[in-house]
């Protein structure tokens, strides 16, 4: 029986996550009273030390020791939270980053990004490189600039090494952990997702957040920074402004402010400082990218608690006022294809195709109608010549791979998700599809090695090393996959230790 990667991830999760978030922040309000050790954070069956960032005799921690320490802390993240398994917007949020880095102050210009699957509004950046964003951030940033306004407030603290800074001032008090940071972004990514993590106390989630809080001076500067790095990159430096007051009036509107403004406090003067700032800063022209609204359309739709809601809401405002004409076609589409009724999706569709047969949402958003059809020649053969146009394109690459796969075509998605996992070694979605057609392609080596790297960027080490070890004991006639294998299991064994030593 096939289990999609929310479900492989569940049983570890709900075992764990209770224990791990409960334990962590029971830690940290012990440690900010009394100056407690490092907090100690539990995933899977493993027990992972999350090391602090730096202590009081060694001084800043080393950047390279920032991007080892970000990639375990990533791994450990994945383990506990609900990621985004889209393409498409997986794709957008990394070339969006991708831009604002070419224009920021940041040394190391790489970056691991995870799209969090929850509708609360809020974005974070990791020691390291890492940065996230939550789904929810689409449903509250109105346009674009305003999204990015957030993510380059975020790429500031990075660049500025706020984290590493915060260390070296507080000498004398409890540091911040990255185990804290840990357990106060998975409170914020499964808020409202798990009774007993729902239950817990305003004071032991307020000891978390004090590990995400930054100092006025250190939020000022990535303010400042953030908004520079908006303009050169040919945003408005006004939206930073802007998205502070749709912060603000979240709290007038909601019962729970977003987790951002929680760990990022907005007053009126830091807006005002913010439109001043930007006041000070070339004109730029709002471009309000639909590219923008076409993402967000998707997490609407998956927003809505039925398909069948989606397509009332999104009939509704093609019939009356919308952010973006195209968006709200483009996104009662997909709802229809979900609700069911692809003829429809077909006709909705169909004048944006007309328009821009080429642009690869409305391929992937056709494709999908076939799909639905159960017509996979017609999906493959157009997300192929799609492909054909666009090599290496990462959606539509899954996209081809997906289609070959529901077709049966198991050799066919083998050949591309193979030399996609060359590309992107990193992404757990490649390595989980991979694993699936490579049992039904009857590759059952196959089948462990790519589980073993699936496991491995979710930090459970364990699973990893047990796949390993049955690719290894099935392969002892192949010298080298067997010598491949058993390096790997060597580089988990370690990562394992290192984890444990920390």
């Amino acid at each position: 029986m096939r289990h999609s990667p929310e479900h492989t991830r569940q049983k570890s999760f709900r075992r764990s996550l209770r224990r791990f978030v409960q334990s962590t922040l029971a830690s940290v309000g012990l440690g900010l009273m009394v100056g407690a050790a490092p907090l100690v954070a539990v995933a899977d069956e493993n027990e992972i030390r999350l090391p602090e960032l730096g202590d009081s005799s060694s001084g800043l921690v080393s950047r390279a020791r920032e991007k080892e320490l970000g990639q375990m802390w990533l791994r450990m993240f994945r383990s506990q939270v609900r990621t985004s398994n889209d393409a498409l917007l997986q794709q957008y949020v990394e070339d969006s980053l991708k831009e604002l880095a070419q224009h920021a102050p940041l040394e190391d210009k790489s970056l691991d990004v995870v799209v969090v699957k929850n509708d609360t509004m809020n974005a974070f950046a990791v020691p390291g490189g890492v940065v996230g964003v939550h789904t929810g951030l689409f449903l509250f940033a109105e346009n674009e600039d305003q999204f990015a306004s957030v993510l380059a407030h975020e790429l500031a603290h990075l660049s500025q090494r706020h984290y590493a800074r915060t260390l070296e001032a507080q000498r004398n008090s409890a540091l911040p952990t990255l185990a804290g940071m840990l357990g106060a972004l998975v409170l914020a990514a499964t808020a409202g997702g798990d009774a007993g993590i729902a239950a817990m106390t305003a004071t032991q989630a307020a000891a978390l957040d004090n590990q995400l809080r930054f100092s006025r001076q250190n939020e000022q500067e990535a303010d400042r920074v953030g908004i520079e790095t908006l303009a050169k990159a040919g945003k408005d430096p006004e939206a930073a402004g802007e998205m502070f007051e749709q912060m603000l009036k979240a709290t007038r509107y909601y019962r729970r402010p977003p987790e951002f403004l929680l760990t990022h406090p907005v007053t009126e003067k830091r807006i005002a400082d913010a439109k001043l700032r930007a006041s000070r800063m070339p004109d730029v022209k709002n471009s309000d990218s639909r590219e923008y609204h076409l993402m967000r359309a998707r997490i609407r739709v998956a927003a809505e608690p039925t398909p069948q809601q989606a397509v009332k809401r999104f009939q509704a405002e093609l019939r009356g006022i919308n952010d973006n004409e195209d968006a709200a076609r483009y996104g009662l589409a997909l709802a229809q294809v979900g609700a069911g009724k692809p003829d429809s999706a077909l006709d909705t569709l169909q004048p944006l195709l007309d328009r821009e047969p080429n642009k690869a949402a409305f391929v992937l958003a056709r494709a999908d109608i076939d799909l639905a059809r159960q017509d996979y020649s017609s999906a493959t053969r157009r997300l192929d010549a799609a492909l054909k146009r666009n090599p290496g394109d990462h959606a539509l690459t899954m996209g081809l791979a997906n289609a070959h796969f529901k077709a049966g075509n198991y050799l066919a998605a083998e050949r591309i998700l193979e030399r996609h996992s060359r590309v992107r070694r990193k992404d757990p979605t490649v390595w989980y599809l991979l694993a699936e057609t490579h049992g039904l392609a009857g590759d059952i080596v196959g089948v462990h090695e790519a589980r073993a790297e699936y496991y491995i960027l979710n930090g459970v080490f364990d699973k990893a090393a047990q796949h390993l070890r049955h690719g290894v004991r099935l392969a002892q006639n192949d010298y080298q996959t067997h010598a491949i294998l058993q390096q790997r299991l060597k580089d988990v064994l370690k990562m394992q230790q290192d984890a444990k030593d920390l």
